[in-house]
């Protein structure tokens, strides 16, 4: 059974940094494009980050390019999001997702549509 289990988020000052983990039970992360996603309340899904697993490309929304990397570490089966910089806009519940579809000459997708596997997310609150 696929399972995605996000951690890592809690209350951090305008500036601070949070790294979020997303970590796979039941199947092998090398074998999927990842994306991490955010939800405020009252506001649609927004796509954040992803990596493919291909190729190991990624894709960044404008809205955090330059504050947030991601990547993998292999070993651990887990996602990493590293979240610099942080603004209090960047209040959400985070998640991630797990899609399995081989990215041929395009980039991952930052569309929540893509994704048919979801962990159950992490609140970051950025204020101060």
């Amino acid at each position: 059974q696929v399972q995605l289990v996000e951690s890592g988020g809690g209350l951090v000052q305008p500036g601070g940094s949070l790294r979020l983990s997303c970590v796979a039970s039941g199947f092998n992360l090398d074998y999927y494009n990842i994306g991490w996603f955010r939800q405020a309340p009252g506001k649609e899904p927004e796509g954040v980050s992803c990596i493919s697993h291909k190729d190991g490309s990624t894709n960044y929304a404008d809205s955090v390019s330059g504050r947030f990397t991601i990547f993998r570490d292999h070993s651990e089966n887990t996602i990493y999001l590293q979240m610099n910089s942080l603004k209090p806009e960047d209040t959400a519940l985070y998640y991630c997702a797990a899609d399995p579809t081989v990215l041929l000459f395009r980039l991952c997708d930052l569309s929540t549509d893509a994704y048919p596997y979801w962990g159950q997310g992490t609140q970051v609150t950025v204020s101060s």
